[in-house]
């Protein structure tokens, strides 16, 4: 039998929680309270990765375009302005929604930086997950990526990097020639991998007369995709309205078949014909905006008819996050 590690009797440095480091799971936690680290000071460092934060990015400029860049785009990228000036060398941080080989962020020969946000992310937090690659990104070495790691639990959020007064305005891509400044010149590999991307990526275009409503193209059919920032009840109950009197389509041979649910908001999706392009969609969509807001503003209850449309909507409801 392996002998029994000695125990020792020497008293333990009382230390505050702030200043607690990080050690083994099963080592004795450095308070000095004698139980194991994850049963004392590390069950609450774990319980702060792991807890998740249910609307990441509330507070942002632009939290539904977040959360569609995040789950629902192909190919973004966002230009974002920093509360405080950027660091000497950076001349600019911008938001994209994929990188090459999954990297969370890339710092660019000239300095630039550009954060992935459709990554994995090692907390239940993705806004602080997002801000320390962030930070790490601004010190990188130029034409260096940053590695993905575990964010400190005390760390910062977007929240707290991010100008509240900056506007948060998406251009989407046709494809992924903005990882690299000169697609044309790019070397074999590269030209290959760009190829590799673009050819799986769906393609899609972002409304412009309402917020956050993104037109898709499928084989069999497009698809509208439109983030709301409504409470989900409230929404559910006013798209049930519109549905039992026959007004949630977007027109002829539309229909408003369910919704997502993803990092705390609703995002209700239509299926399009497949001949319905952007363009076609915009007029239709504002007037639904309209007959939304109005459904919204009623809070009579729901008729039967209204109930089982309800029914309807929320057993088509998918969760993505």
């Amino acid at each position: 039998m392996a002998k029994k590690r000695p125990q020792t009797k020497a008293k333990q440095p009382q230390l505050k929680d702030g200043e607690i480091p990080v050690v083994g799971a099963r080592e004795p936690c450095p308070c000095g309270s004698g139980r194991r680290y994850k049963a004392c000071h590390g069950r609450a460092a774990a319980h702060a990765v792991t807890e998740l934060v249910q609307r990441p990015f509330e507070g942002l400029p632009g939290e539904c375009d977040w959360v569609a860049l995040r789950e629902l785009v192909p190919a973004a990228t966002v230009e974002l302005k920093l509360k405080e000036s950027l660091p000497e060398g950076v001349p600019s941080v911008t938001l994209a929604t994929v990188l090459p080989m999954a990297w969370p962020a890339l710092r660019r020969d000239d300095g630039s930086v550009l954060i992935g946000l459709q990554n994995d992310t090692a907390s239940g937090d993705i806004s602080r997950d997002l801000a320390d690659t962030l930070q790490r990104a601004l010190t990188a070495e130029p034409g260096t990526p940053v590695e993905g790691r575990r964010a400190p639990a005390d760390g910062p959020r977007l929240q707290d990097l991010l100008d509240p007064e900056g506007a948060f305005e998406p251009v989407v891509h046709s494809g992924f020639e903005f990882w690299v400044p000169d697609a044309e010149n790019a070397t074999p590999e590269v030209t290959a991998s760009l190829e590799r991307a673009n050819a799986a990526a769906i393609p899609t275009v972002k409304l412009t007369g309402v917020d956050a409503a993104y037109w898709c193209e499928t084989p069999d059919k497009n698809h509208l995709r439109w983030v709301m920032p409504h409470p989900e009840e409230q929404l559910l109950d006013a798209l049930a309205r519109l549905h039992a009197a026959g007004r949630s389509s977007l027109g002829e041979g539309t229909r408003l078949v369910g919704s997502f649910r993803a990092h705390g908001l609703t995002v209700p999706v239509w299926d399009l014909p497949t001949g319905v392009t952007a363009d076609d969609i915009e007029k239709p969509a504002a007037e639904f905006a309209e007959r939304l807001a109005a459904a919204l503003a009623t809070d009579a209850p729901l008729t039967a008819d209204e109930r089982r449309a309800r029914g309807g909507l929320t057993n088509r409801q998918v969760t993505l996050s």
